[in-house]
């Protein structure tokens, strides 16, 4: 059965509701530099500083709606202590960035998976680290991560023994050495790896108090066949009912047991999908391709063109997105409070595309591989937005 998605406007809830609020209740309670941000209002710092061990388990894509139309009595189900939210752009560049940070994107600067460096005149991919045209990574370039991606480590900030849980593929990634400096970087294979060394960290057989551990899979197979997929449903049955043994056994072990997730889903098929390419007149309107995501999409708009880019997208595509002006969406609070990064605002573009409904939004450059995914995160609704915090232990 189709999800019935919650596409609802919803913004972070950065004053004590969302991942960057769970951050801050981790950090106190580990002891690391006190944070600017408000503790997470359901999770305080004393009730992480009781515990001997803390695992936060991060389950890509697994928002609180799709966890609700699995399985709402479930496993998983039956720990959640709340729903709480994201941040803006509700995507994994964004979000895993403020759980290996600790920071909002207002101070990290990782506004997508596309985006614009300045400094580096071009647009890159920000995870894997390289540009858009080409697969080569920025790194083998001469270019060092650090020049552009400026985030701290979470886990560097702790006077802890901390612990990194990666697939293989990404433990040793740019990225994740960058962001997960500090802490011992363990890369697994499969699930069983996974939930097997998750397993010896919850049994107290670590030396590490602190384990930071992400799971990926989930996420990739809503992209390929969206949230409501046969797909979905059963690698979330299977994942269940792989870590359901770890959330019994946290009880009396002294580890505290953290599942959330850093985005929910829409099912957003090629059919519901603007390609620019049948928009000439409003691509010639762009100075650089589409940065963000293809549900918070950011234009970059020639000099002397902001008009005519506006009349476009209210005559053509007014029905299938929300145009707003980038500078209003971070006055307004959306990548969160306080000082900005000196490149947020030039990471934002001139205008950010919301896309109504389940639409989204992409174009291509040379040598890009064209994709044709069935479900999407980044927008701007409650079932991106709102994603699930399950408590076990200690």
């Amino acid at each position: 059965m189709p999800i019935a998605h919650d596409l609802a406007v919803c913004r972070p809830d950065y004053a004590g509701g969302s991942i960057v609020n769970l951050m801050a209740s981790l950090g106190n309670g580990l002891g690391a530099p006190a944070s600017a941000y408000a503790e997470l209002g359901v999770l305080p710092a004393a009730e992480i500083a009781a515990a001997r061990r803390v695992a936060l388990v991060v389950i890509d894509g697994l928002g609180a709606e799709l966890l609700a139309h699995l399985d709402p009595a479930g496993t998983f189900a039956a720990r959640r202590r709340a729903t709480i939210t994201s941040v803006y752009p509700p995507t994994t560049a964004s979000a895993i960035t403020t759980f290996m940070s600790g920071l909002a994107p207002q101070q990290h600067g990782l506004t997508g998976w596309f985006m614009h460096f300045r400094k580096l005149g071009t647009v890159a991919a920000v995870l894997p680290f390289v540009p858009r045209y080409a697969r080569q990574g920025l790194a083998r370039q001469g270019i060092e991560p650090a020049a552009v991606i400026d985030a701290p480590s979470f886990a560097a900030s702790l006077p802890c023994p901390a612990a990194a849980l990666l697939p293989a593929d990404l433990a040793e990634s740019d990225f994740s050495r960058l962001l997960a400096a500090g802490a011992r970087r363990d890369g697994y294979t499969g699930l069983d790896e996974f939930v097997a060394r998750l397993g010896h960290f919850v049994a107290g057989q670590d030396e590490a108090r602190y384990l930071y551990a992400y799971w990926p899979d989930l996420d990739r197979e809503a992209h390929l066949q969206g949230p409501s997929s046969g797909t979905v449903a059963d690698h979330f049955a299977t994942l269940q009912a792989a870590l359901a043994p770890l959330l019994e056994a946290a009880a009396g072990s002294g580890t505290l047991l953290l599942l959330t997730a850093d985005h929910g889903f829409v099912d957003s098929p090629p059919e519901l999908a603007v390609d620019l390419d049948a928009h000439a007149e409003l691509a010639a309107l762009l100075s650089l391709p589409l940065c963000g995501e293809p549900r918070s999409a950011y234009a970059y708009v020639r000099t002397r063109a902001a008009t005519a880019f506006e009349d476009y997208v209210e005559a053509h595509l007014g029905a299938v997105t929300q145009l707003v002006a980038s500078e209003d969406l971070i006055a307004a609070g959306w990548y969160g409070p306080g000082p900005a990064h000196p490149e947020l605002a030039a990471r934002c573009g001139d205008y950010v595309l919301q896309m109504r409904g389940c639409h989204s939004i992409g174009d291509r450059v040379i040598g890009e591989r064209p994709f044709a995914l069935r479900g999407h995160h980044g927008g701007s609704s409650a079932a991106e937005q709102r994603v699930p915090l399950m408590v076990a232990g200690p």
